[in-house]
């Protein structure tokens, strides 16, 4: 049995105190879960953490207490395995004794003969989700946000009870929910509330006297004095139902290419049927497959870039040179103008102005970002006394001297050269000489639009990507002349604003639009020379992206994305083609290239009569090879000319910025993996056993 620290764990005591149950009867054995540090560290379960959690029952039971009780220390509960270790693990054997392990101290809790407990205080994710779902009755925290199962996010299956615990707790469709639908849809997190009102903990109470309540909730129930239900087991039916939903839902989303969501869906679907004892050793058998899988290995490896990389981005000037940000100016009042309006008004919380060319179109954008702050306050996102502090700070004008006070100004006009050259030009007059001059440029060169300036050093990229309140990657540009205080500031807005910024050289796409203009290229391309439109378009679908590549191009519109690809075919004409058919469809003015014929999406016969092919056509995997040989090509260059510090950025830009499924772990070490990186440039990009097993 793995029972000792692995190296790098950091350990979370559990710790003992015997305390008296108000109004009796008797004393209670209250378990603090602690590793020592405050809320930035969470508590986690690791083999000598898990020890130390065996050991502390033990210790409670030789006390004569009437029930124990474990809560976490301030804020935070525990978040699960202590994943750390993983990497260390070899063999399936070790892996097994992992699970093993965590079953055997997290079920004497629903097995030691006296009422267990526990109180939830604040977050609680993966295991510290499941020991709870072990105790004899749960309290939550009003204040906790953070409260999930992620596995199947990371490539695991909740291996420690939850999957046999939580559907009969709650019910399975409530519980396929948890397991799958929540944690796909970008790792779904529940607030307190909702889990008690799910039925997951028996009883809400305020943080402020959160073990106050608890403890004296705990004694009403050892005294009796309040009963607990339980609901009964749901019929064969509504198993299969909810079991067969949650398929649809991983199909939809990995199209059947990463095995940890359907694992979890047949341990949900047999633990109707299973006894405790064999749906245990069912969960510990899936642990331990998944565990010695490159899925999971490169789950974590992203899961790693955006919870660390994402959050110390390299290369950013020391953060003291930034300056402060009292009032924001955005040039444009269309679409993404507004949007970037409201995200600057909610985080920030100073005056924004928006300026256009006409009232009329300053009035409408004015107009739709006081409708979205209405909209969040009738839905009970924001009070409306928030709301109406947000309305009062956003003002619009056709006069770009209002932004002579504005310490940040960002632009988001059509995207021509000339136009964003005379804005800024316009802008430098006015601002005052430490003000930012941002630009939300998708593909133009920076340091030729700010050519022409006398201070071209106060000008940075900033470039978002749609919709702007979702999506969480900010790619900031250095242009040839910017300087350290300019860019100190741009990543200093970024933090305030929550986004995940990755510091970018100045160049044609920067680098999620160069790898998918380059990407769509090489589709549209096989389409081109008469590869059928439903082969190519589907010819992506073992690696379970998001989306297909047309959905893609339709995503962004076919107008824009000839666009950007005239630009890159203007800066890399040997490798960016522009595809003839997809002018014609610009031409013609088709926005939507799909129909849906009531089984399936498939191309619009008024799109496809648009289209002259040629006579070479290719099979879905010469297609898919291309593609991801077009791929590996085109990020060598990018490293090569220093488009970003390391292939980690890469990936990184990849996740966060188009979807790029965690289970592949990143686009570099997918590349890595299946040997294409060294068939196209005779080189891995990242060292051996990244995102991978040992080998």
């Amino acid at each position: 049995m793995t029972e000792t620290k692995h190296p790098g764990e950091t350990v979370t005591h559990a710790l003992v105190s015997i305390v008296d149950l108000p109004g009796g009867p008797g004393r209670a054995a209250l378990i603090t879960l602690n590793n020592g540090f405050d809320h930035t560290k969470p508590n986690t379960f690791g083999p000598a953490g898990l020890m130390s959690l065996d050991n502390a029952l033990t210790e409670a039971l030789s006390h004569d207490v009437s029930a124990i009780c474990v809560t976490g220390k301030p804020f935070i509960f525990a978040v699960g395995a202590d994943l750390t270790g993983v990497p260390m693990i070899s063999s399936r054997d070790e892996a097994l004794q992992i699970a093993e392990l965590g079953h055997r101290v997290f079920r004497r809790f629903g097995e030691c003969g006296v009422p267990t407990f526990a109180f939830v205080n604040g977050a609680a994710l993966g295991g510290g989700v499941e020991l709870p779902l072990h105790c004899t009755y749960r309290t939550i925290s009003a204040g906790v946000t953070a409260f999930a199962l992620p596995e199947v996010f990371l490539g695991l299956v909740p291996g420690w009870g939850g999957a046999y615990l939580l559907p009969h707790l709650i019910g399975i469709d409530a519980a396929t929910t948890v397991i799958i639908e929540n944690s796909l849809n970008s790792n779904k997190m529940l607030s307190g509330a909702q889990v008690a009102g799910m039925g997951i903990a028996d009883q809400l109470f305020e943080p402020a006297d959160f073990l106050e309540r608890s403890l004296a909730w705990a004694g009403a129930v050892v005294r009796d004095d309040v009963e607990v239900p339980r609901r009964a087991l749901d019929s064969d039916v509504d198993w299969v139902s909810a079991v067969e939903r949650g398929r649809e839902v991983a199909d939809a989303k990995f199209h059947g290419a990463t095995p940890a969501p359907y694992r979890a869906l047949d341990l949900l679907r047999d633990s109707r049927s299973r006894t405790r004892d064999e749906a245990f050793a069912a969960e510990d058998e899936a642990l331990a497959d998944l565990i010695m899988t490159d899925e999971l290995r490169a789950g974590l490896y992203a899961f790693d870039l955006v919870q660390r990389r994402a959050k110390r981005p390299v290369g950013v000037p020391d953060k003291s040179l930034a300056r402060p940000i009292t009032k924001v100016g955005i040039v444009g009042a269309g679409l993404m103008a507004t949007q970037l309006a409201m995200l600057f008004l909610r985080r920030l919380q100073v005056p924004v102005v928006i300026t256009d060319l006409d009232q009329q179109h300053v009035d409408a954008g004015v107009a739709k970002i006081k409708d979205e702050i209405n909209s969040l306050a009738g839905r009970k996102r924001i009070s409306q006394d928030k709301a109406n502090r947000l309305t009062a700070l956003v003002t619009g004008t056709t006069d770009k001297s209002e932004f002579a006070d504005a310490d940040f100004v960002i632009e988001a006009v059509f995207e021509e050269l000339s136009v964003k050259q005379a804005v800024l030009a316009e802008l430098e007059e006015i601002v005052s000489p430490t003000c930012v001059l941002a630009t939300n440029t998708s593909s133009l060169s920076i340091t030729a639009m700010s050519a022409k300036l006398e201070h071209p050093e106060r000008v940075v990229g900033f470039h978002f990507f749609n919709p702007v309140a979702v999506m969480p990657l900010l790619e900031i540009a250095r242009a040839e002349h910017t300087d350290e205080p300019t860019l100190a500031t741009a990543f200093a807005v970024a933090k305030m604003l929550k986004k995940s910024a990755v510091l970018v050289a100045d160049t044609p796409a920067f680098v999620v639009n160069r790898l998918l203009t380059r990407f769509l290229g090489e589709i549209t391309a096989a389409v081109d020379e008469g590869t059928p439109f439903d082969v190519a378009d589907n010819a992506l679908g073992p690696l379970g992206l998001p989306m297909t590549p047309f959905a893609l191009l339709q995503l962004v519109g076919p107008a824009i994305a000839l666009h950007v690809a005239e630009t890159m075919h203007e800066a890399f004409p040997e490798r960016f083609a522009v595809s003839e058919n997809q002018r014609r469809i610009v031409e013609a003015g088709k926005r939507s290239l799909t129909r849906f014929d009531g089984t399936g999406f498939s191309i619009d016969p008024a799109v496809a009569a648009l289209f002259e092919v040629g006579s070479q056509p290719s099979t879905s995997e010469q297609v898919r090879q291309r593609a991801l040989d077009a791929l590996a090509e085109e990020i060598g260059l990018m490293l090569a000319e220093g488009v970003v510090a390391a292939p980690q950025d890469i990936d990184l830009c990849m996740l966060l910025g188009a979807g790029w499924p965690f289970h592949l772990g990143g686009i570099t070490p997918y590349l890595d993996r299946t040997g294409t990186s060294e068939r196209v440039n005779g080189s891995r990009f990242l060292p051996p056993g990244y995102s991978t097993l040992p080998r």
